[in-house]
């Protein structure tokens, strides 16, 4: 059984996302990150970082246990461990997603969201900033969407990470109708019931 250490938040649900699809059992320990739980001794035994999500697995490489930091690291962990979501073909194609993600989607929307709509008082600078990389950034996935039904081509590790932080466009003052292409992409993977029951851990907006 694996232990997941999470919170709602697009970092999180990539991981509970990607253990419903390979249809791991898991157990689930809600780290409050509004109460500071991921700076708390205990966890950052698990995770140096102090961030979410992180795992635990009993039975890793050799059938030792082995304790998992960053969301990207985890997927591409969990792909090895069950042969799935990581097609060798385009492994470098999803890699190369999967970064894109990680490097961009993932700090500019997480930008996004503190200046358009955490902070309490609107900072022009890093809302115009923020708000037009967001843009850049579904307009980057749009142009490449249209020619592929995948960012790798087929279900990835690189839709995976991605579809959480796409999730909250509304966040970012983003109307999907105005990227089609990601609209489609959007609409397929929320169809999945894996990812929809990977959202909802742990129950939280």
């Amino acid at each position: 059984m694996i232990e997941l250490y999470t919170w709602g938040t697009p970092n999180g649900r990539k991981v509970s996302i990607m253990l419903e699809e390979c249809a791991l059992p898991y157990n689930v320990h809600r780290i409050d990150i509004g109460k500071g739980d991921q700076f708390k001794a205990e966890y950052l035994a698990l995770n140096p970082n102090g961030k979410i999500p992180s795992i635990v697995d009993p039975d890793g490489p050799q059938g030792k246990p082995i304790a998992m930091m960053e969301s990207g690291a985890i997927l591409i962990y969990l792909a090895d461990k069950t042969g799935r979501f990581f097609p060798e073909r385009d492994k470098y194609l999803v890699l190369q997603w999967l970064m894109f993600q990680m490097g961009g989607v993932g700090p500019m929307f997480g930008q996004a969201h503190h200046f358009l709509r955490a902070k309490k008082d609107e900072v022009p600078y890093g809302s115009e900033r923020y708000g037009k990389e967001a843009k850049r950034l579904y307009g980057v996935m749009d142009r490449h969407l249209a020619g592929t039904p995948y960012l790798a081509r087929e279900y990835s590790i690189a839709d995976i990470a991605t579809y959480p932080w796409v999730a909250r466009h509304e966040w970012h003052r983003v109307d999907l109708a105005e990227f089609p292409h990601v609209k489609r992409w959007f609409d397929a993977i929320a169809a999945r019931p894996a990812v929809a029951r990977g959202m909802a851990v742990p129950f939280l907006n």
